[in-house]
């Protein structure tokens, strides 16, 4: 197939997972320094500013994320229709840079910062079952062996040497 071809199916026909995957945008040289990555998923809530385009230079917030349209929309950054209305612009998240993250997502922010997210504990509740109940019958029974064994010790038993007076 042609390189064309390939590139345009990787792109327009990913799945949605894959186009997630390509809603990466760059880490200002602050958060590079802080982080040791070059870039990060742009989610809502992120402070980015625009390096390319019409509204370059722009600072705000995520307000939408579209992995439809493979594009943010920007808090303060919108268009004007004719009769007055206006509309989100949505940015491709190539011509942008994250200067603030989103920090209400804890488990990000340990793989941003190269920690394994750590798993809640599962709590181990100890409820007491037919088993311990069941260990408790056998005990007794096994006191009964150990004192038949100890008369048995104490009654002598008869030898050769007994047998031959």
């Amino acid at each position: 197939m042609k390189p064309t071809k390939m590139r345009n199916s990787l792109i327009y026909r990913a799945t949605f997972h894959t186009r997630s995957k390509q809603l990466g945008s760059q880490l200002s040289d602050d958060l590079r320094k802080k982080y040791g990555k070059k870039s990060v998923r742009v989610i809502e809530g992120d402070s980015i500013k625009i390096v390319r385009g019409e509204f370059k230079g722009v600072d705000g917030k995520v307000s939408k994320v579209s992995t439809k349209k493979s594009s943010v929309a920007i808090e303060g950054v919108k268009k004007e229709k004719t009769k007055g209305d206006k509309f989100d612009v949505y940015i491709h998240t190539s011509n942008l840079v994250v200067t603030g993250l989103n920090t209400d997502d804890k488990w990000r922010i340990s793989k941003l910062e190269g920690k394994k997210p750590t798993e809640k504990p599962k709590a181990v509740v100890e409820k007491p079952t037919k088993k311990e109940e069941t260990t408790e019958k056998p005990k007794a029974a096994e006191k009964t062996k150990k004192e038949e064994t100890t008369k048995e010790t104490l009654v002598p038993k008869k030898g050769k040497k007994e047998v031959e007076k």
